[in-house]
Formats: C-alpha cells, structure tokens, sequence
C-alpha cells in the first residue's frame, strides 16, 4: 500500500539534504535543495546522494564519472521534467553507482504532488540515474516508480525549467545542472544572492520566510529590490537591472495569486515600473523584440501609458518596422498632446520612413530604366 507524500520539509531532519545549481542557456537561475527519503528508500537515496556528490569515480557500464555535474535537463513533460542521463545526454543512458541498473526498493510514497523526486526507468527494477521531478500530482506512475526525495527549496526554479520552451519533449535552451552537491549540517543552503547588491532576498518568492498574502511586507520587498535595480540601471549594468526587476515581478505575481482583489491593485504601481523598467534596459541592448513584449505587459497594466507606447515604437524602429512604430506613436500622441519627445520621435519615424520609400523609388527607378 502506498501512502501519502510527506508535508514536512524536511520530512526528517535526519535525512540527507543535496543540491543543484541549474543554468539554462548558460545563465544561472537558482538552486534546487532536495531532500532525499533515506529513512524510506535508502539504498535509493544513496545512489543519488553519491551521484550528486560524484565520490565514486568512473563507471564500469559508462565509462565515464559518476556524477551529475553538467548533466542536462534533457526532457520536460507537462507533468514533470527529467534528468540524470549523465553519460548520452538524451534519455539513453547513466548508470546506477551500483551497476548499470538495480531494483525498485519500494513505492511507499505516491506521486501526490508537485516537487516530488522519483526515478526515471524502462520498467520494473531497472533503475540507473535518470529521475525525474513532478510539477503536478503524478497518480498514473504510482507503483511503477520509486519516490524518493523531495524539493524542500527551489521550487521555483523547477517551475522556470517547466515553463522553458520545448521541441516536442527536449528544451529549447540547454538546461543544466551546472553544480552539484551533498549540504551537511550548519552548511549554508545558498538560496540568498551573493552578488554585492544588497539585495539580501530569495531569489523566489516561495523560498521566503514571508505571507505572500502581506502586501504591506511583499510592496517593503519589492521596493528594495526595485531601488537595487534602478542602482545597476543608473551603472548601465542592463542585464543585472533587468535580473531584479524580473525578481520583483516573481514577487509580485506569487502575492497577486493569493491576495485580495483590493490587496492586488495596490501592487499594480510597481509591477508597471518594473516592467517599463525592463523595456527601457532591453532597448539599451537591442533586444528591440523582448523590448516590445515588455512594453506589451505594461500596456495590459496600463493601456494609456504613453512611455510603454514611446519605447514599443523604439523596439519596433530597431525591427524596422517604421509603420508599426508610427502608430503607436500616434496614439501616444493622442493621450499626450503636449509631450515633446513624442513630437521628436514622431518626427523621427516620419523621416525614417519617407527615407525608405525614396530608396525603393529608387530600386524600382533602376529596375525599370
């Protein structure tokens, strides 16, 4: 009979605690601190203590270390994604640090749940090192696969894995475990930044000893950290502005999903600026499309904002698109009349886009002569 998965994280203080540090497309995201059930799976448990930790050297049936280090995400599924295929990289491969495959200890605990680790195999008794980490309630592979750990921080890089564009089941980005480890007593579990800002948060909201219901706590939150972007903004250091102000808008979006309807209005001023903020930072290194999908969010806080309209206008003139950034020009014009810089701009485009067809007047004029 299987039972219910465990509540408590850690589920026993005694067992032991591991993690990972996962980049994708080379940039780091977090790190998952996982929990793994030796009081009830130990010999499995073991296994993925050791492979974390790569202390047992060279496999026999691979060739190659036993050892997760750089090991890929290389399947992500609706319900869950998977790794641990540490020698092909593609779901064919690993080995277990007792062989190349060993047996199913137990199914004591169902897949009842997000954030539940279980093992990856191609039938009873054939596990290696692939597993896997739920991101829903699994009932189906109750009794086919073995649970054994859980993610007791992290969870919210496990969603940003969930959430990354996929080619049929394989990521779009490479997601990998670029670090690896065992976490013994009084270690630091490394969930707070180290990168001389400041900021002294997690890096996601569910890794916070805070009630995301508080708005009073989570707007003390995301002004702090909106006031250490606007620090690398003014250093033009766009890409560690635009890290804390996605970090404020995980902040705000965990908090709306709970909070009361009058609660979340409060957050609305500054999600918007931390939005229109990223637009801004995007423009300066042309990412003129992430620009205009930043501006677009702002838009659906605010559909009369006349700088999400002046800077979508930006990303569109850095697509060459100059009809595209007309327009939405002329509408900012609409709601603000008297805003020189959107008389400049407009000016600007008009001129872009006289240039533009004057030289195809020109092709043409050739083509024909």
């Amino acid at each position: 009979m299987s039972h219910p998965s465990p509540q408590a994280k850690p589920s026993n203080p005694s067992n032991p605690r591991v993690f990972f540090d996962v980049d994708i497309g080379e940039e780091r995201v977090g790190r998952i601190v996982l929990e793994l059930f030796a009081d009830i799976v130990p010999k499995t448990a073991e296994n993925f203590r050791a492979l974390c930790t790569g202390e047992k050297g060279i496999g026999p049936t691979t060739g190659k270390p036993l050892h997760f280090k750089g090991c890929p995400f290389h399947r992500i599924k609706k319900f869950m994604i998977q790794g641990g295929d540490f020698s092909n990289q593609n779901g064919t491969g690993g080995e277990s640090i007792y062989g190349e495959k060993f047996e199913d200890e137990n199914f004591y605990y169902k897949h009842d749940r997000e954030g539940l680790l279980s093992m990856a195999n191609a039938g009873r008794n054939t596990n290696g090192s692939q597993f896997f980490i739920t991101t829903v309630p699994t009932p189906h592979l109750d009794g086919k696969h073995v649970v054994f750990g859980q993610v007791i921080k992290g969870i919210g890089v496990a969603r940003t894995l969930e959430n990354v564009e996929v080619k049929g089941e394989k990521p779009a980005k490479l997601c990998v475990i670029a670090e690896c480890g065992e976490l013994k007593e009084g270690d630091d579990w490394g969930i707070f930044p180290k990168d001389g800002s400041g900021d002294s948060h997690p890096d996601f909201p569910e890794d916070a000893d805070i009630d995301l219901k508080d708005v009073d706590k989570i707007l003390l939150v995301t002004e702090d950290l909106k006031n250490i972007g606007n620090n690398f903004f003014k250093s033009q250091n766009w890409e560690m502005a635009i890290k804390k102000y996605t970090k404020v808008l995980r902040y705000v979006e965990s908090s709306r999903a709970v909070a009361e309807e009058a609660d979340r209005l409060r957050l609305q001023p500054v999600a918007l600026s931390c939005v229109l903020n990223t637009g801004a930072c995007k423009l300066k290194l042309s990412d003129w499309q992430g620009a205009i999908d930043s501006c677009l969010e702002a838009l659906e806080i605010d559909p009369l904002n006349t700088k999400a309209l002046y800077r979508k206008a930006q990303g569109w003139q850095g697509l060459k698109e100059y009809d595209e950034a007309l327009a939405d020009l002329k509408k900012a014009q609409e709601i603000a009349p008297e805003d020189k810089a959107i008389q400049a701009e407009l000016l600007k485009v008009k001129q872009k886009i006289k240039a533009q067809k004057d030289k195809e007047k020109a092709v043409y004029a050739k083509m024909f002569a």
